[in-house]
């Protein structure tokens, strides 16, 4: 996508499977015959309001990652069942092993002194990259 010979044909591909996607979704389950004409006037509203693509495209990733948020729910939602294991009170995903670090913790901070989180470079692992 960065080479410069592909945007004339990366672009409007995807410009046209936006639209197509919006104009099944509302065609097949509420029957609206404008979906790709909903698009591009979203687009063109987004534009106009903040005078810039950079912004409009920004907002609207972020936008249409929440769009799909909700669908991680089913996914994840049985393993926060509670069960019982040996007489401990655990979630499912405590006793699949899940984790969740806390990288401000001072057990986390005593990993990293003591070796266990560190490469065969001697640095110290990135956890996270955010």
């Amino acid at each position: 996508w960065k080479d410069r010979q592909w945007w004339p044909v990366v672009t409007p591909i995807v410009g046209i499977t936006y639209c197509s996607t919006i104009m099944y979704y509302l065609w097949v389950n509420y029957r609206l015959p404008f979906g790709a004409t909903l698009c591009v006037v979203c687009l063109l509203i987004g534009e106009w309001l903040t005078r810039n693509w950079l912004v409009t495209a920004l907002v609207g990733g972020g936008f249409f990652g929440l769009l799909f948020y909700p669908g991680n729910w089913p996914i994840f939602g049985p393993t926060h069942l509670p069960i019982v294991v040996e007489g401990t009170l655990l979630s499912m995903a405590d006793y699949m092993g899940h984790l969740y670090v806390r990288t401000g913790t001072p057990e986390y901070v005593r990993h990293i002194e003591q070796g266990s989180l560190r490469t065969f470079g001697g640095h110290t692992t990135v956890i996270a990259a955010f």
